[in-house]
């Protein structure tokens, strides 16, 4: 199990990414170094082997001009500048043999064969023949020095070129090298670190969706684990807060409904004149009680109903819906109600399918219509109306009855809530239908509220559209 951090993990792995570039860097600098330095080796070579070439072909000049003088004159002036004419032409072939090739070595010695003979001619008075020949082979071996020595430098360019190349192709597979390395350490490094990040957000999700009976392991680096452990500890604490919750709600609807069944079942008794007969005032008051007792009853179930509609809103189950069908089927169960209402009920629109829970959708659908069926008049309309708009996907529901007031806006979504204008018919309802919607519709990421409308009320509901 690794001791790293996340942060020492991301450290780590850009100090491991930066070094490998930085390598492939140093290395090619090294290599393009390396090639500068040698190209100007080889520039300051052919710059002195083309000095002494052209030295060696004037000093050759000299000793002919001087050799021809001292045969007609006979002047040791003259034989003195030859000489030194010769041992300056010798200087300049010392550098050529220093910096050139075996080539020009060869030369070089023909060179200095036929200076000698020449010398050796002059030095002996042998006569103007032996020494003008020895001369005259002179300027041909220049030419074939220039020439070699050209030859080499051209030579020595090309193989500079050459390692060029190779150093570019070498340096290009290095850098490509170095960058897939690179590539494979952050990709090693991101799983690394992703994937127990995927694990913390999965674990969030289910402590969301109030699954708390699966442990919390998260690996990785020392901190996200840590917060793993923390993660568990909450799933622990929310598990035990739950199961308190669903305590209280048994005891409390225990605690309750006995008594209250005791007290219905007496009324009952009363009613029926099992304790003798009642006053037409005493059965009024009866009457009130059982009328009560029936309400308290009823809001003791709605309050366990909504606890447990809470509940389940956590717990999301998405499939692609088609919310046309799912409206049309719902409409299609109320059309009892409907019908003995003459209520007209439009549905328009036919959005896309998108992601979401159509079993809450369902119940969604069903508490607007049944809310707006039961406000509108007889002979009234209802409107669904569906659509898709900037990402998002749209329901309003629009009645005909008295509306809501400006003042009781806000609390429309609060349980047991219900406003002052009521139909003219008279309807139960236990006001925790859009208390419901509203849970269910928050629990998808969506949004219901009440819009400003003349005639009725303009329900609009908003659900993220996740294809």
């Amino acid at each position: 199990m690794s001791r790293l951090s996340f942060s020492h993990t991301l450290l780590a792995s850009f100090l491991l990414i930066a070094s490998i570039l930085g390598s492939a860097a140093l290395g090619g600098l090294l290599a393009l170094e390396n090639f500068a330095e040698r190209s100007r080796d080889g520039t300051f070579d052919a710059l002195q082997l083309s000095t002494a070439v052209q030295q060696l072909g004037e000093r050759t000049v000299d000793m002919e001009r001087s050799a021809r003088q001292f045969l007609v004159l006979d002047d040791p002036v003259l034989l003195q500048r030859f000489r030194h004419a010769r041992e300056e032409a010798l200087g300049a072939l010392g550098r050529i043999t220093e910096v050139g090739g075996p080539q020009t070595s060869a030369l070089v010695l023909r060179w200095k064969d036929a200076a000698d003979k020449a010398g050796a001619a002059l030095e002996a008075r042998a006569g103007t023949e032996p020494t003008l020949d020895a001369l005259a082979r002179l300027p041909a071996l220049n030419e074939e020095l220039a020439d070699a020595i050209r030859a080499q430098t051209e030579r020595y360019g090309q193989q500079l070129l050459e390692e060029l190349e190779d150093n570019r192709s070498r340096l290009a597979w290095l850098l490509l090298a170095a960058l897939v390395a690179a590539f494979v350490l952050a990709a090693l490094t991101g799983w690394w670190v992703v994937r127990p990040l995927k694990r913390v957000e999965r674990a969030i999700d289910a402590l969301g969706e109030s699954r708390f009976d699966k442990p919390v392991f998260i690996y990785g680096p020392t901190d996200l684990r840590r917060v793993g452990r923390r993660l568990d500890w909450l799933r622990i604490r929310l598990a035990d807060l739950e199961a308190n919750r669903m305590r209280v709600l048994r005891h409390v609807s225990h605690e309750l409904k006995t008594p209250l069944a005791s007290v219905r079942e007496g009324i009952a008794l009363l009613e029926d004149g099992v304790v003798g007969q009642l006053s037409s005032e005493q059965r009024e008051v009866v009457g009130i009680l059982e009328h009560n007792t029936r309400s308290l009853q009823q809001r003791i179930e709605g309050l366990l109903g909504y606890n447990a509609a809470v509940f389940d809103a956590r717990s999301l189950k998405r499939r692609r819906v088609d919310l046309r069908a799912l409206a049309d089927s719902v409409v299609a169960e109320q059309q009892l109600s409907i019908q003995t209402r003459n209520i007209r009920v439009e549905v328009r629109g036919n959005p896309p399918p998108f992601l979401a829970d159509p079993d809450k959708l369902h119940i969604v659908l069903t508490n607007l219509l049944a809310n707006a069926i039961s406000f509108s008049p007889h002979d009234g309309e209802v409107r669904l109306e569906l659509g898709a708009l900037r990402g998002k996907i749209q329901i309003d529901c629009i009645d005909s009855g008295p509306g809501v007031s400006a003042d009781e806006a806000g609390r429309l979504f609060e349980p047991f809530f219900q406003g002052s204008r009521q139909p003219e018919t008279p309807r139960h309802g236990s006001g925790l239908g859009l208390s419901i919607v509203r849970e269910f519709v928050t629990a998808h990421g969506g949004r219901v509220q009440l819009e400003p409308s003349n005639i009725g009320a303009h329900f609009r509901i908003e659900l993220p559209h996740e294809k």
